[in-house]
């Protein structure tokens, strides 16, 4: 039994000093990171930029690039980019290609992001579904294919950023099926690039307070489909439905919330920078110690808590 908690313990110490082995002389890199108007996007570009890095940050908004690049050094270079735009990826692509030459690319980091509509699947149209699908999944796909060749020149890193809604749907809508989507699109691409020395990692964090998740601007989105419903279907949820939907929201809000981002900028920055980044990254309290291990669940004990 000795022997059995010593080796566990020298395992662990092993893991630990492997887990802090960083890459050498990335300064000067070239990284590309979509969805840099707000939340993770934008502080990993302001963190990235004052670590050395080269950072190219694509913005929805000519505002998000413009206060972007007032806070930002002149290394930095923000471009315009709808990630549902195959024309404006392409074009973004051919431009970084130009930059980078003959270095290539070493990290892409898949940010961008939309929650859409969260609401009962019988609510909601098929138009509902495809936004979030659309910006979430194909968006990152179609970006990552763009930039996939720069990616394999620089033998570099691809972070593909996930959530724990990748492994475990607690609500209706169209976000859970892309990032399910996600998380199998970065499992495949991980096996594929092992050969050509590409590390792909994938991020899934837990409820962070971005303009993701704004409680207020969701429950207003739902108020809207819910007063377009057919009065069958109001009659079959009941008027009193929306309110206690509300308040158990706003409870969940404040039990999981995490207020804080940096936590997913870090694991951002270690899949980069590490020279044995993990496959995958939880990220957040209630990430760690309930949604994960639900996953993990008998699908009776996800509904019953559900």
């Amino acid at each position: 039994y000795v022997l059995l908690f010593l080796g566990i313990i020298s395992l662990w110490w092993h893991w630990r000093a492997r887990d802090r082995m960083k890459v050498t002389d990335l300064t000067g890199k070239y990284i590309f990171i979509t969805g840099c108007d707000t939340g993770f996007g934008n502080m990993a570009a302001k963190i990235f930029d004052k670590k050395g890095f080269r950072v190219f940050a694509s913005c929805l908004t000519e505002t998000g690039a413009k206060e972007l690049k007032a806070v930002t050094s002149k290394q930095l270079q923000t471009v315009l980019l709808d990630v549902r735009d195959s024309d404006g990826v392409k074009k973004v692509a051919a431009w970084v290609k130009a930059e980078v030459q003959s270095e290539g690319l070493w990290g892409l980091v898949n940010n961008a992001g939309i929650l859409g509509p969260s609401a009962p699947t019988d609510w909601l149209d098929i138009e509902h579904f495809r936004e979030p699908i659309e910006v979430n999944l194909i968006g990152l796909i179609n970006v990552t294919i763009n930039m996939l060749p720069l990616i394999k020149k620089a033998k570099g890193r691809i972070v593909n950023v996930s959530s724990v809604g990748g492994r475990l749907a607690f609500s209706g809508g169209g976000y859970f099926p892309s990032k399910f989507g996600v998380e199998g699109f970065n499992d495949s691409l991980r096996r594929d690039m092992k050969a050509f020395g590409v590390k792909v990692c994938c991020i899934q964090p837990g409820l962070f307070k971005t303009a993701l998740t704004n409680p207020a601007q969701i429950m207003k989105e739902k108020e809207v489909i819910w007063n377009k419903l057919s009065p069958d279907i109001k009659k079959q949820y009941g008027e009193e439905y929306f309110q206690k939907d509300a308040a158990k929201k706003e409870k969940l809000s404040k039990i999981c919330l995490n207020k804080d981002i940096s936590p997913v900028v870090q694991c951002m920055e270690h899949a980069l920078t590490s020279l044995h980044p993990r496959a995958h990254y939880i990220v957040g309290q209630d990430a760690k110690l309930f949604w994960n291990p639900l996953s993990r669940m008998p699908a009776v004990i996800q509904d019953f808590l559900l």
